[in-house]
């Protein structure tokens, strides 16, 4: 049997967390649209091409061609048992284009999972998070053991403190996204979350399969009702 499941959440609700521990459990892999966008770029085939010629422009993708790398992704291998659709559908369009496509494979999306968290709680998750090489996260809000956090003020003060952070043991220098370094940027991000979000929440929730995770709470709970919402469907 296939699975087919849509994850949505603002920056900072811990969907790639919680994509990943998805993967282990049912077998299926994560399909981000943004990944995909990228991956155009090494290849050399006519689709790939026509994304190409879109991206140089500086024009958005448009539903159609979206749609077609979404299918060409559908038909590898690996996704045959179902996939995590991550950014995708973005729209209305995108979701009926989706359902239709599945039902001709026999197929159809299981469960809309939308990783509900507080907005104030999402930006400080966002705009405190470092990782290591390693890949492991910290935050400067909540998880900062181990870590000497600092604001570095620019020479001249003509820029905002710069967030520092280190490894107590080993002095690693811990890494930060440079969006994430921007309150701008972050507040951006969630804007578009809210213009985009919104009408597909209402979309999938009158079909009934929106399925609502607390993400507010330890990623362990989180995965619990996760695997609760995915093993009733």
């Amino acid at each position: 049997m296939s699975l087919y499941v849509v994850l949505m959440g603002v920056q900072g609700a811990g969907k790639g967390l919680q994509a990943k521990l998805i993967e282990a459990r049912f077998g299926i892999p994560q399909v981000s649209t943004g990944d995909l966008f990228r991956a155009m770029r090494t290849r050399n085939d006519e689709l790939a091409r026509k994304v190409q010629a879109i991206m140089a422009s500086g024009r958005l993708v448009d539903d159609d061609t979206t749609n077609a790398i979404v299918v060409d992704r559908l038909a590898q291998p690996d996704a045959k048992k179902g996939v995590i659709f991550d950014g995708y559908p973005r729209n209305q369009i995108q979701a009926a284009f989706l359902e239709r496509h599945l039902q001709e494979k026999g197929a159809r999306v299981n469960a809309v999972l939308l990783l509900e968290l507080d907005l104030y709680v999402a930006f400080k998750r966002a705009f405190g998070r470092v990782s290591s090489d390693e890949g492991k996260s910290y935050n400067y809000y909540y998880n900062d053991a181990g870590v000497d956090f600092n604001w570095v003020a620019s020479d001249d003060s003509a820029f905002p403190p710069r967030l520092d952070a280190r490894l107590s043991a080993s002095d690693e220098n811990l890494r930060r996204r440079p969006d994430d370094a921007s309150a701008d940027a972050i507040i951006k991000r969630i804007d578009t979350f809210l213009e985009t979000t919104q009408p597909l929440i209402t979309y999938f929730e009158a079909q009934g399969k929106l399925r609502k995770i607390n993400a507010d709470q330890s990623i362990e709970a989180v995965w619990a009702d996760i695997q609760r919402a995915l093993e009733t469907n």
